[in-house]
């Protein structure tokens, strides 16, 4: 070989094909490692709130739900299918049981409509002359939320949608605002923007999700974590055959004050009521 040729230099720009080349903010690769947790919360707690301010979103009101309580026209026709599959099949147990959690879902369908009607109302109550007041805050699914989210869009309301990762695919629902509809890794980041900017939780029957940020609500305003928001469970029967709430009173594990910390409601202008005296909301 040549011995000039021997000493010539490497090829100056063979180091961009390594990915270390890639700067830190755009090597996405980089960015999931483990080691870089901390950096991805601190993102994720930013980013949502930069994009509120810039969209002037001053409060908001919290809207929880069951994300299987679907409008009452989407379940009576499930309804009719379920009791068609149950008539062709009279000894299927499993058949027969779902007629029953149907039938008890189209009771509680009616909440799909409560919802709708108390976004629609807060929403054209507060969002005028460019405010924006008491914005509606779902999870930005199905369900309850779609219903919360689906009054504000009635009224050309602003509405956020707060999802989440799951295992299984979700996806937001068509009502929330696009500027405003944001995707979450972590549960904890998610959770404190929802109660950020909150003045009320309102929470419409549902599950594990429902009762999990209903209870670290209720925490946080029984540890004087925060004091100035009120929590409403619209629908009393409901709620009381969930929770006995007496009995962890009886037991001593609450006090007869801590019942004090949330109020029920029937109706959407019930609900809104109880938010307007808590808070001394401008109704005009």
């Amino acid at each position: 070989m040549d011995e000039e040729a021997s000493h010539h230099p490497p090829n100056l720009y063979s180091d961009v094909r390594s990915s270390s080349y890639i700067p830190a903010d755009k090597d996405t690769e980089f960015l999931q490692r483990d080691e870089l947790r901390s950096v991805r919360i601190g993102l994720e707690l930013l980013k949502p709130e930069l994009i509120q301010r810039e969209e002037g979103i001053r409060s908001t009101i919290v809207v929880f739900g069951s994300a299987r309580l679907q409008e009452p026209a989407t379940v009576k026709q499930a309804l009719r299918l379920a009791e068609e599959q149950a008539a062709q099949a009279p000894d299927d147990r499993i058949c027969q049981q779902r007629v029953v959690i149907v039938k008890r879902q189209l009771e509680l369908a009616t909440y799909y409509d409560v919802a709708r009607e108390f976004s629609r109302l807060v929403s054209s109550t507060c969002q005028i002359d460019g405010r924006c007041d008491y914005v509606v805050v779902t999870g930005g699914g199905p369900g309850i939320m779609e219903a919360a989210n689906r009054g504000a869009a009635d009224v050309n309301a602003k509405s956020i949608g707060l999802n989440i990762t799951l295992p299984h695919e979700q996806y937001p629902n068509p009502y929330i605002t696009p500027r405003l509809s944001f995707q979450f890794r972590y549960f904890a980041v998610r959770k404190m923007h929802f109660l950020i900017r909150a003045k009320a939780l309102v929470a419409f029957p549902g599950g594990f999700g429902t009762l999990d940020e209903l209870f670290e609500t209720l925490t946080l305003l029984q540890t004087g974590k925060t004091k100035s928001l009120i929590v409403v469970l619209v629908g009393r029967d409901f709620w009381e055959r969930v929770i006995n709430w007496q009995l962890l009173v009886e037991c001593g594990l609450i006090t007869q004050t801590d019942l004090k910390l949330f109020h029920y409601a029937e109706t959407a202008q019930e609900a809104w009521g109880l938010i307007v005296r808590h808070n001394g909301v401008p109704t005009a």
